[in-house]
């Protein structure tokens, strides 16, 4: 099994990423991973990369997909893999379909998690982090038993840049602009799995779980 995660965020990608990888005994492989890993290696094209992210500036197309065909060469990939945070454009799918299309390979389903983005500003601007063991509180739905105090360290909770609201909207408008036409490109393809990321995990996952079991029994 082959898959694509999709979803912005706050949208819940990482926990479902795992109930997937569990039940279908698949590789995950996220591409903030990868990149860490080819910079820590110092491989050609993490050296690449890293120059890209130390000037502060996006990593060209062809480097990213370089990367990930890299890693998706490595042999613990051969009982299927579930790619998170690749493609994010239009051409980086292309150029992964040409690298599939290369290794026999084919898509089982590109899973795209929709949640609506007020819910999303409200999601991940509540959230609270403590400073000292970086355990994670929401404003309302999951209050510590101290206002702005942690429970397990008694250490101070925080708002990250990255959930002030301001901040949350800009990262929502950005994932939508450079998504949606990746969205229709795969919808087209016949590959597209929706699901409504507003019900609880279990629900999210079971929706997941029985979208991909009926393509691969059909």
């Amino acid at each position: 099994m082959n898959l694509i995660l999709l979803g912005p965020p706050g949208a819940g990608k990482g926990t479902q990423a795992e109930k997937l990888v569990e039940e279908f005994k698949i590789t995950h492989i996220s591409t903030g991973d990868i990149f860490r890993e080819a910079i820590k290696n110092q491989t050609a094209l993490g050296e690449e990369a890293k120059k890209f992210i130390e000037a502060g500036e996006l990593v060209p197309d062809e480097i990213v997909i370089g990367i990930v065909c890299e890693r998706l060469d490595q042999p613990d990939i051969t009982s299927g893999f579930l790619l998170d945070g690749f493609p994010r454009t239009v051409p980086q799918a292309k150029a992964l379909d040409k690298y599939l299309r290369e290794k026999e390979k084919t898509l089982t389903a590109v899973i795209n998690i929709d949640v609506d983005p007020e819910v999303l500003v409200v999601r991940l601007s509540g959230r609270r982090i403590c400073q000292e063991c970086g355990a994670v509180y929401h404003v309302s739905a999951k209050k510590g038993k101290k206002p702005g105090i942690c429970d397990l360290c008694q250490g101070k909770l925080y708002q990250r840049e990255d959930d002030r609201e301001e901040t949350v909207k800009n990262r929502l408008d950005v994932y939508t602009q450079q998504t949606e036409p990746l969205i229709k490109y795969y919808d087209k393809a016949n590959l597209l799995l929706q699901v409504n990321g507003e019900q609880t995990i279990t629900e999210v996952y079971q929706e997941i779980a029985k979208g991909l079991k009926s393509r691969v029994s059909s």
